[in-house]
């Protein structure tokens, strides 16, 4: 059996900890972390938690001087132990607001569920099949000060990750409100072009993701020139080749958007030089 952790209490899975006056239920409040534990230990922990805090920061939490990031980082060990996941697993922190309605919320105060996962050995490795993704274009992401943040309103990523299931795709490129390039629905979009690497600025509505950064810093301390801009449907269609990052799966090479099929030769030298290594 499988537990999860709620405001420090430890429950069974499936058992019923939120009720219907929840905001979180009622209006998507709070926000989210989804981050990866091996060998005991959170991979990019303390990222993790300045997001978080920069996050809740934005969305207006009163935080009490008690909710720290070591309280949590404790419960969330302590977790996965229960859990015997310790090892190799996914951990997703969710923090929201208590309840109330719009207007007369009982209190600003964070109460939190932290669920854990484990994770496949080959969990992070290179994948020697490429992913196929399409373009989904019917639901788009808006730029503004919520864009970055990993909250609970996820229609764009839902609705991306349904058209994604349906067509047989690994994942879907969402697109933002000017139509360009803006992330897809569980990972930052990375794409190389002569030798160049790009990939969409947070101001183009992608979600500040941990890898992303980890991975822009670490090309750049290599050498790479790494350009953040605006990217569009043209400049996928025109790279040499394509990649994805996020906290769980590292770098995943895509081989087909669409009708477009990219090579992997440069993608696999940056997980060789990166995660090989380092994680």
């Amino acid at each position: 059996m499988n537990y999860f952790n709620c405001n420090g209490k430890i429950f069974a899975e499936g058992t019923l900890v939120v009720g219907a006056d929840s905001r979180a239920l009622r209006y998507g409040d709070g926000l989210f972390e989804t981050i990866k534990m091996k060998n005991g230990h959170l991979v990019l922990e303390d990222e993790h938690f300045a997001r978080l805090w920069k996050g809740m920061s934005v969305l207006q939490f009163d935080l009490p001087k008690h909710f720290t990031p070591d309280k949590l980082q404790k419960e969330i060990i302590v977790l996965a132990k229960k859990n015997n996941q310790e090892n190799n697993a996914r951990i997703r922190l969710n923090v929201f607001r208590g309840d109330g309605g719009l207007y007369d919320a009982k209190n600003y105060l964070p109460n939190y569920i932290i669920q854990s996962w484990l994770l496949q050995d080959n969990n992070g490795k290179w994948n020697s099949n490429g992913l196929v993704l399409g373009i989904y274009e019917e639901a788009k992401k808006s730029c503004d000060i919520l864009s970055n943040i990993k909250h609970n309103n996820y229609l764009p990523y839902i609705l991306g990750a349904l058209k994604a299931k349906k067509e047989k795709w690994n994942d879907a490129v969402i697109l933002n409100t000017q139509s360009n390039i803006c992330d897809t629905t569980i990972a930052n979009i990375f794409l190389i072009k002569d030798d160049v690497i790009f990939t969409p600025s947070l101001k183009e509505g992608c979600v500040a993701g941990i890898m992303r950064k980890k991975i822009i810093q670490e090309l750049m301390d290599r050498g790479w020139q790494i350009i953040e801009k605006e990217i569009t449907k043209t400049d996928l269609q025109n790279a040499d080749e394509i990649f994805l990052t996020n906290s769980i799966y590292n770098i995943r090479w895509v081989q087909h958007i669409e009708d477009t099929v990219y090579a992997n030769t440069i993608t696999q030298k940056i997980y060789a030089a990166i995660f090989s290594t380092i994680y």
